[in-house]
């Protein structure tokens, strides 16, 4: 392995662990020594790169470092590339530009053979059931969960029965078929699931809602049993 791409292993794995990791656990899950761990944290941190710690307390990289542009694996590539015509293809507008505009991005920083690979992925996606059409925005929600905002919203029922709802959005999930606002609802006093071709109206207020949006999403996953993931 060369050491552009034992560094950027090392990155990797220091974004996916929040908070401060050991250098043995770095090392193993690097697969380098102690001692080259410590070389090439120190090679890091001379390049820019925020990370914080020393040995025997961990090491934490802190948001904000824009990598050089360095290698790809083939298979990273084929997951870029998979995931954001999947993006293109079965998201909202907003979304669906946003993920061709990443992709363009980042075909311009590799270099010449990684950019052949991405434009010529032979990795396609299938064409799906027509999503509902659906009446608002879905980039107000976005907005507002971003925000951590309330949302005063009319919704229909599947028995098609209007109620409205004060809701705190904290996530949205896409389906093959729907697309699913997640939120604690105010009116029921716990978490609803709401699809957005069944919201009539949304209107974002001013006030935000009393929890952080991943304390919102931890407890949700506790209710609804659903496992923890890195991405």
């Amino acid at each position: 392995m060369s050491r552009s791409q034992r560094l950027f292993d090392l990155l990797q794995v220091l974004r996916r662990h929040r908070r401060p990791v050991s250098g043995r656990v770095l090392a193993e899950e690097t697969g380098v020594s102690l001692r080259t761990l410590y070389r090439d944290i120190a090679s890091l941190q001379a390049q820019g790169a925020d990370i914080e710690g020393e040995p025997g307390l961990g090491y934490v990289l802190k948001p904000g470092f824009l990598l050089p542009p360095l290698m790809f694996t083939p298979e990273e590539i084929e997951a870029l590339v998979l995931g954001t015509r999947w993006v293109a293809q079965r998201a909202d507008s907003h979304l669906q530009g946003a993920a061709r505009n990443a992709l363009a991005r980042i075909s311009a920083v590799l270099p010449p053979e990684l950019r052949t690979e991405l434009e010529t992925s032979p990795l396609l996606v299938g064409p799906g059931d027509a999503l509902p059409t659906g009446r608002i925005d879905l980039s107000i929600l976005r907005g507002a969960i971003r925000a951590e905002r309330k949302v005063s919203i009319i919704y229909r029922t599947g028995g098609g029965e209007p109620s409205a709802r004060v809701v705190w959005p904290f996530a949205l999930s896409f389906f093959d078929r729907a697309r699913v606002v997640i939120a604690w609802c105010e009116l029921r006093n716990g978490f609803r699931h709401f699809r957005t071709d069944r919201i009539e109206t949304a209107e974002v207020l001013e006030d935000r809602y009393p929890k952080r949006r991943q304390a919102l999403l931890r407890a949700w996953r506790d209710v609804e049993g659903v496992p923890t993931r890195d991405v």
